[in-house]
């Protein structure tokens, strides 16, 4: 009987019940214990599966070269040979497991470096193709441009005049007004939900506001800031003077980051495309023009647009990010493709009378506001480029409008001041006349979340907005520092936490809490 692990005679016998196989009492009782299974059979075994064979004991027999010294010394020899034998296979395994190991390690560290390699690659390629994303788009107007040259050097279809001598337009196709319905539908339900921010700017921080710094941005021998815009998200003011140059300004370094000389005539207005590297202006030399930011940090102009034959006045981004409306002051607002530079149509009679001369669009987007020199204030409908509707009642030209977030209060300014309008009622239910007679108010602006209303004129004034019935409480005026007694143009920062301000001086001024970015923690103001 040979034990079925071992190969060996058994002192202690034991037989499976399930395979019948005999094995050693303690070899088979410890496999029981590690694996739980038959070594032979690999089927579930237990020790109540054991049966011990009871046997005579028995004395071994020693075998025949233990019999004597020499035979023993031969036994001891042949095992030491077989240990030096196994001993040897197991250092040349070893050796072989080595160069494997270390070849498997060299392929290991080949390959981190191709793959290291290779994220950089893709990482910068990312980069390149962002930036061609920006770039690609308004370089396309170059080449847009030649392909309207033909080889008799006249202009193509685009400037080709038509039967009643006005320029042929390609028209806002339905694909875009589409892209404008869907951008509406989306905006309108997030205002629904829209609450004010927890970081807005408490009416007691506004309380406080004093002039914290003063930039001398633009040329002393033509002083002037006609136009203010921000980009909140990157804390940048983008200002436009009268010595024809826009200046981009960095509040938080306090730096100027690029000069946009181009124009030969005052920048009447200068505006940010939000999302992008994109900024638009508009001239007294009649043209708009779009400034795209380089590699170096600089601004170049991509397109320079003529098809207004007045002053422009006025330039407003649509929400899209993509289109922008001109309004100039030979009666007519275009509509303008970014990507391209072409103006889609122009709309309105080219005359000198009733010139614009304020624009804006709703934050919505299907909805357009324009002022005109006649003190007349416009609402268009974008899709159709109809004259929908029309507020009377103001005394001198139009100077400034502004949407409120909410969506449906509009607000203009003139000679006479301010006045509020509700577009649900399409009527006048406010007016303000912070100023002399003969003082225009030159500027009216809402905050980004519709809680504050400025007023620029001989002074800043910021107002509280209520609703319809309730008064709009005056929080603060601001003195005009420049000494010229004519604010030009106001604009919020993020969370109402500052404000820019343009006189006719050389200088911008930011208001806001002396020595700290952050104000208090807000006091929610009312706000229907």
């Amino acid at each position: 009987m040979i034990c079925a692990i071992s190969g060996e005679v058994p002192e202690e016998p034991v037989v499976s019940k399930k395979s019948g196989l005999l094995f050693e009492r303690r070899l088979i009782e410890h496999h029981i214990t590690s694996h739980g299974k038959c070594p032979v059979t690999k089927e579930d075994l237990t020790t109540d599966d054991l049966v011990l064979v009871k046997t005579n004991k028995v004395v071994k027999p020693r075998p025949l070269q233990a019999a004597s010294i020499p035979g023993l010394l031969g036994m001891f020899q042949n095992e030491w040979d077989a240990l030096m034998l196994s001993n040897f296979a197991l250092e040349q395994q070893l050796h072989t497991a080595r160069q494997e190991l270390s070849h498997a390690l060299y392929q290991h560290d080949a390959a981190c470096r191709v793959i290291a390699s290779l994220k950089k690659e893709r990482d910068e390629a990312r980069v390149l193709l962002a930036q061609a994303e920006r770039q690609i788009p308004l370089l396309t107007a170059s080449a847009a441009n030649a392909t309207t040259v033909i080889s008799n050097g006249k202009r193509a279809a685009e400037d080709e005049l038509g039967p009643d001598g006005k320029r042929i337009r390609p028209g806002i196709n339905p694909v875009i007004i589409a892209e404008l319905a869907e951008c509406n539908a989306l905006l309108s339900g997030q205002r629904k939900k829209r609450q004010i921010p927890a970081t807005l700017a408490s009416v007691d921080a506004l309380e406080r506001f004093t002039q914290i710094s003063s930039h001398p941005l633009h040329k002393t021998n033509k002083p002037g800031i006609l136009s203010i815009d921000i980009d909140a998200s990157k804390d940048m003011i983008a200002t436009g003077g009268i010595d024809t140059n826009g200046v981009l300004f960095n509040r938080t370094s306090g730096q100027i980051l690029s000069t946009l000389a181009g124009h030969s005539k005052k920048i009447t207005s200068v505006k940010f495309v939000p999302g992008s590297e994109v900024i638009v202006t508009g001239s007294s030399d009649k043209t708009v023009r779009v400034w795209q930011e380089t590699e170096d940090g600089n601004y170049d102009c991509r397109h320079v647009m003529r098809d207004h034959t007045a002053e422009v006045q006025a330039v407003t981004v649509h929400a899209t990010q993509k289109y922008v409306v001109t309004a100039s002051m030979d009666n007519t607002w275009c509509f303008y493709d970014l990507s391209t530079g072409s103006c889609l149509t122009q709309v309105g009679e080219a005359s000198t009378e009733d010139g614009f001369t304020a624009a804006s669009f709703h934050p919505d987007g299907l909805i357009l506001g324009t002022g005109t020199t006649g003190a007349i204030v416009k609402i268009w409908d974008v899709k159709s480029q109809s004259n929908v509707a029309k507020f009377d009642g103001h005394v001198g030209s139009v100077t400034a409008m502004s949407f409120s977030e909410n969506g449906y209060f509009l607000a203009t300014a003139a000679m006479d001041g301010v006045k509020l309008w509700d577009l649900r009622k399409l009527r006048n239910f406010r007016s303000f006349a912070p100023y002399e007679p003969n003082t225009p108010t030159n500027s009216v602006e809402f905050d980004l979340s519709g809680s504050y209303l400025a007023i620029a004129g001989s002074d800043t004034r910021v107002y509280q907005v209520a609703n319809v019935k309730l008064e709009w409480n005056l929080i603060k005026t601001f003195p005009d520092l420049s000494g010229t007694g004519k604010v030009t143009c106001v604009k919020f920062g993020a969370d109402a936490k500052y404000m820019a301000v343009g006189s006719m001086d050389r200088n911008l001024r930011i208001f806001g809490l002396p020595g700290d970015d952050d104000p208090e923690e807000p006091r929610s103001p009312h706000h229907v």
